[in-house]
């Protein structure tokens, strides 16, 4: 009874931290989203997968240093520090992308899967040595 009582101890701090990284993501979906010339969602609906692979490829990318940041972060306010950088660096990467890819949003849209691909694999790469390097 006592290990019970003892692992329960841990469900508030998760949910202090769960719930804000939820609704994190979502609103980075949202900005990122915003930052392309098509409706992603839309394109998903549409069964077009090369946008489905950039949306997921996107998600991952965040959502990997969002998990390390919450694993890391000493406080809500550390957290959502780390946040911010990770979705700035996130945000930036893609706009990089595009310099190196200027027409890659109307290659989603015609539904290119090698261009979606390297889009999608870059964004969790960067997520990847991202949330690496928030550990301190």
């Amino acid at each position: 009874m006592v290990e019970i009582q003892e692992s329960l101890a841990g469900v508030m701090p998760f949910f202090l931290y769960f719930v804000p990284a939820i609704a994190i993501v979502m609103v980075f979906m949202y900005v990122f989203t915003k930052m392309t010339s098509y409706d992603e969602v839309a394109l998903v609906k549409e069964n077009n997968a090369a946008a489905s692979i950039v949306y997921v490829g996107s998600m991952l990318g965040f959502a990997l240093p969002i998990a390390s940041a919450a694993a890391n972060a000493v406080s809500l306010l550390d957290f959502a520090v780390w946040v911010v950088i990770a979705a700035v660096v996130q945000l930036v990467t893609y706009q990089v992308f595009k310099r190196f890819y200027p027409k890659i949003d109307e290659r989603v849209e015609k539904g290119e899967i090698a261009a979606s691909l390297k889009l999608a694999g870059v964004a969790v790469m960067v997520g990847m040595l991202n949330a690496a390097s928030m550990t301190y």
